[in-house]
């Protein structure tokens, strides 16, 4: 008991500031790292926003694969924008410290981008499932009244889902260790960590997250694709074969990108105890700046329809 009693006299009770000390390790090339970093962001915000123009632009685009590209370019430069501004300020202004309710509100922010990512990643692979396997009935079941509808769904899971994390730290965690994170953004965990209570109830629900979201869109993905392949190579004609094969590749880079990089961040964090930290932060940061920078990039080089308009809107 007067252990205890100790251990939360040493403590900080409810701060109001939190520092974030970018990467550790690393402190004396950030400067050089957030060079990357921004060139990444800025191509992100540019790369979506000109796939979001030619999208609202172009009345023959006005279907379900590229509402859901649409959607996914506007949580791109949401998931981004909510992540290197502050970690640039911190790189290259150096203005660590950051409100303790506003470093949870980009937590929260971030979690629930990740998630909607991830549901708008299944909704495109049942799309393409739909397609390729019921052609003629992907136009009944995938109308443009239940697009926007899926979108509205995915969105409300990922934000149901992640409110708990503001709710469990906010009103159950009153006594912390230290207000310095060892990271470049405010990360469920490396919030937690910082707790001198008992955080395994925190712990449990940050892993019941990751693998119901990551878990079932992965499963539905995998089993999407599985159908779709059978069914492509089922067809007649090589070239059939190929057009129907070449519809999906894109999506198909996008999805192994995001949730390998997903995985390989998640568990790094969480049981890689002998790797660097500023390797865990690192791959962190990676994870969250590479899909909404890639995914225009993808987009735009696999895909006939929007690489055609991209290049019509350049030369005008």
């Amino acid at each position: 008991m007067t252990l205890l009693g100790t251990t939360l006299f040493l403590s900080f009770f409810m701060p109001s500031v939190l520092t974030l000390i970018g990467i550790p390790g690393l402190e004396s090339v950030q400067c050089w790292i957030a060079v990357p970093f921004c060139a990444m962001y800025v191509i992100a915000v540019f790369g979506n926003s000109l796939l979001l123009i030619i999208i609202k632009s172009e009345r023959s685009l006005h279907e379900p694969m590229y509402i859901f590209l649409g959607m996914l370019g506007v949580t791109d430069i949401a998931l981004s924008t909510s992540i290197v501004p502050k970690m640039l300020g911190i790189f290259w202004f150096h203005v660590p410290e950051i409100y303790f309710d506003s470093c949870l509100l980009q937590m929260w922010l971030i979690h629930t981008f990740q998630c909607t990512e991830s549901g708008i990643l299944l909704a495109m692979a049942l799309d393409r499932y739909v397609a390729i396997c019921y052609p003629l009935r992907h136009a009944a079941i995938f109308t443009h009244q239940l697009v926007p509808q899926i979108g509205a769904v995915v969105t409300f899971r990922a934000a149901i889902l992640v409110a708990p994390y503001l709710v469990l730290i906010k009103y159950r965690l009153q006594f912390y260790h230290t207000t310095v994170i060892s990271h470049s953004y405010c990360e469920h965990m490396a919030i937690v960590k910082l707790a001198a209570e008992d955080v395994q109830l925190n712990k449990i629900y940050g892993l019941f997250v990751a693998f119901t979201v990551a878990g079932f869109d992965l499963m539905f993905i995998t089993l999407s694709y599985i159908q779709i392949f059978i069914t492509v190579f089922r067809l007649p004609q090589k070239e059939a074969r190929l057009k129907a094969f070449n519809t999906c590749i894109a999506h198909i880079c996008v999805f192994l990108q995001f949730y390998l990089l997903a995985f390989f961040s998640f568990f790094t964090h969480r049981f890689g105890t002998h790797i660097p930290p500023y390797i865990h932060i690192l791959f962190s940061s990676i994870y969250l700046l590479v899909p909404p920078f890639l995914n225009p990039l993808v987009y735009g080089a696999k895909t006939k329809q929007i690489r055609i308009h991209m290049v019509k809107m350049l030369c005008s």
